[in-house]
């Protein structure tokens, strides 16, 4: 019985130590294409309780809210389109929140597209424009504090604004106006921000701290009613093609 153990543990010792001493190499790979086909047919009653819900947004989405005059462009650090977003929150701001607003900033990654087309315009449109819930805040900013901020977006080449005029010299915000008047590091401005970038998002760290006041405007909401309030001015959605933002010389 010892005899026949040991002869099969050498025949095994002997087929590993072959089969591990041997390299096989394929000669001929194959590869067969399967095709899937759906297995689960469509729910016809699922489609209909649905087809209601689908109909009516898309109804809501291409309903028309107004007409642009020329097309906007989102271009930096002078852009219709950036203007047109910053005009909007400057006039929200000013009618929801009741506050005498100095200035409104948009950041540049906060304009989801490249243009908006002349022409009518959509819900939908608006939506691809602004199709975060970002909310409309406003914080009380010293000069200085402020100063800061232009700094920043000077740095970045200039974001969108309203209500200030600037130059960019040396990545800094100089020749600072708001409304017409040099900016007075002492003074307390009213600013008006998303909030993504009152929490200090793109790098806005200077306002994280500061207050904010928020009453639950989107910033979507507030170019729907600049749009509306346009249209009862007579005026198509436009923004002046003009230099808010220069690099001086």
């Amino acid at each position: 019985m010892m005899g026949v153990r040991v002869r099969f543990v050498f025949f095994l010792s002997t087929f590993f130590f072959l089969s591990c001493s041997h390299v096989f190499v394929p000669v001929q790979n194959e590869y067969i294409n399967y095709r899937i086909e759906p297995t689960v047919p469509r729910d016809s009653s699922m489609h209909a309780m649905l087809r209601p819900y689908r109909d009516s947004i898309e109804s809501t989405m291409n309903e028309v809210v107004g007409r642009a005059s020329a097309t906007l462009e989102k271009k930096q650090p002078n852009g219709s389109l950036g203007f047109f977003m910053a005009d909007a929150m400057l006039f929200g701001a000013r009618e929801k929140l009741g506050l005498p607003v100095h200035v409104s900033f948009v950041n540049n990654g906060g304009i989801r597209i490249q243009q908006l087309p002349k022409g009518d315009v959509t819900r939908g449109k608006i939506f691809e424009l602004m199709p975060f819930d970002n909310l409309v805040v406003v914080q009380e900013l010293k000069g200085s504090e402020l100063q800061q901020l232009l700094d920043h977006t000077a740095s970045r080449g200039g974001w969108p604004l309203a209500g200030l005029t600037m130059e960019i010299k040396d990545k800094k915000a100089v020749n600072v106006l708001i409304n017409g008047a040099p900016l007075d590091p002492a003074r307390t401005y009213l600013v008006a921000n998303s909030d993504y970038v009152a929490n200090g998002g793109d790098d806005a760290n200077v306002l994280r701290n500061i207050p904010q006041k928020n009453v639950g405007y989107l910033l979507r909401d507030a170019i729907f009613d600049y749009i509306r309030h346009l249209k009862l001015q007579g005026q198509d959605i436009t923004a002046k093609e003009e230099n808010r933002v220069s690099h001086a010389q």
